[in-house]
Parts: C-alpha cells; sequence; structure tokens
C-alpha cells in the first residue's frame, strides 16, 4: 500500500499541474468506489494537500476530493492497462490506475471527515513541528497493543504502513510485540527520532516500488528508498547493522520484519 513517502512524491508532482484548474469531468467504470467523487466536477483546485496516506484537493466551493490510493492505486499523467477513473482537468487528464481495485475517491465538505473514520481520528503528521516527542509518548501511552498495529492504526502519527513502521521500529531498535505503553522514554525519543528519518529518507528518494511495480510517481518512474530497505522484505538476509539473519514474523495480521539481536522483545 502506498504510504506517506509514497503519497507525498504524487503530492509534489501533481500540484503544479493541477492547482489553478478546473475539474471538467470524472470518467470511471466503478460507482461504487468512484461515483461519491462526482460533486468535484465543476470546481477549481485551490491546494493539493495530503494528510497521512490521503490526498486531498481542496476545490473551490466549500468541498475537498479525497483520494485514498489502496493497496495497488496510482495517478498518473498517462493512461495504463489498469485505469479505472479519469479526471479532466482544464488541459491535463489525471488517470486513476488501480490494479486491485481497493483505491476510492469521494467529494466531501471541506474537514467533514464523517466518512472516513480513519482519517478523522488521524495522528500529528510526521513531518512537522506538531509531532513532538512528548504528544507521541502520549498517544503511545493510551494503548496497550504492540508498537507495530498501534504505529498502523494511524493513532499515534500518521502515515507509517507496513514498510516504514518495520523501517522505524529496526532503526530505533525496538522489538515490533512490545507494548506500545511499557516503552521507556528514552525509547519513544529514539523511535520518534526514527520515524521521522526514515520518512524524511524516503520521501527525498521518490518512496518505494517493490517487485510488483505497484507503486510508480505520476511521470511513471519508480522510486527508489526500497534498495535502503535495512529489513523489510529482507527475511533471510543479514541484518546491515549486526550481521543476524532477518527473521520475518506475522503481527497482528500483517507480515514484519525484524533483527533478533538488534530488536530484543
Amino acid at each position: 500500500m502506498p504510504e506517506l513517502p509514497e503519497v507525498e512524491t504524487v503530492r509534489r508532482m501533481l500540484a503544479p499541474v493541477v492547482t489553478g484548474r478546473r475539474l471538467l469531468g470524472l470518467e470511471h467504470d466503478d460507482p461504487a468506489r468512484y461515483a461519491a467523487a462526482e460533486a468535484a466536477v465543476g470546481r477549481r483546485v485551490r491546494a493539493l494537500r495530503r494528510r497521512g496516506k490521503y490526498l486531498i484537493f481542496a476545490l473551490t466551493g466549500g468541498l475537498e476530493l479525497v483520494v485514498h490510493l489502496g493497496m495497488s492505486g496510482s495517478l498518473r499523467l498517462d493512461e495504463g492497462t489498469h485505469t479505472r477513473a479519469r479526471l479532466e482537468f482544464e488541459g491535463v487528464p489525471v488517470f486513476f490506475n488501480d490494479p486491485r481495485r481497493f483505491g476510492k475517491l469521494r467529494a466531501v465538505p471541506a474537514g467533514d471527515y464523517r466518512a472516513l473514520p480513519t482519517l478523522a481520528r488521524m495522528g500529528p503528521e510526521p513531518l512537522t513541528r506538531g509531532f513532538t516527542a512528548r504528544a507521541f509518548a502520549a498517544r503511545l501511552a493510551r494503548t496497550a497493543r504492540p508498537l507495530k498495529p498501534a504505529l498502523l492504526s494511524q493513532e499515534p502519527v500518521a502515515g507509517l504502513g507496513n514498510i516504514y513502521a518495520d523501517e522505524a521500529l529496526w532503526k530505533a531498535r525496538l522489538h515490533p510485540a512490545r507494548p506500545a505503553n511499557a516503552l521507556a522514554p528514552d525509547e519513544v525519543r529514539r523511535l520518534h527520532r526514527a520515524v521521522r528519518a526514515v520518512l524524511r529518507r524516503a520521501v527525498d528518494r521518490g518512496g518505494s516500488t517493490l517487485g510488483d511495480g505497484a507503486y510508480t510517481r505520476p511521470d511513471g518512474e519508480p522510486g527508489y528508498f526500497q534498495i535502503e530497505h535495512a529489513v523489510y522484505g529482507r527475511a533471510g538476509e543479514a541484518c546491515p547493522r549486526c550481521g543476524r539473519t532477518i527473521e520475518r514474523l506475522v503481527l497482528g495480521g500483517r507480515s514484519t520484519h525484524v533483527c533478533p539481536r538488534c530488536q530484543r522483545r
């Protein structure tokens, strides 16, 4: 699933293309997933923002077009084999490609996310000043869930998914099954620094494009952070820090990658 670095890469590339342009039309092949976006037609794009893993087109008339890329979605400037929707902006078509059909588009009154509960309860943005170690500690202290599922809930911090939770926990030397509310203050600070460092580097590298090639940038090019993954997808390989064999386990129904030496439980 595209996570914060991938969605931020898309936002940075599309913002100068669509900002100021009117959405003239929306063609799609799945009313259940895209018809809720039709109210956006005729509105002009005031800005393109990101919240966690969501893209938000701020429109004139007090509406927002919220895009969730799902498991395999991408917004492209060229049509593809798996194009599910075409957004016709003035002079520029944008294509929503989604091989696995989990993505969604929805127009909502600005700031009204009652139909999008994950977005409504989302924690702070990790690359902003509002994401402080103190606030992060307070949010983690609210739950005894294992660390990784707690991070994936989007409530302690926005935008982390399977890839970057694994990478941040490895960088912070924390086992993903540790109870979130059992971290010492120094451990919270380490995780806070690791989340920011991993996400910043991944954004700089254009996100991660995995073997199935599901995520690409709007220009069709891949991201390159997968080259730098320390643990994600590297079960059976040597830990780049200590040399111990990386292990794969299932936690909260999700594949999880850990170094048993660096991340002792």
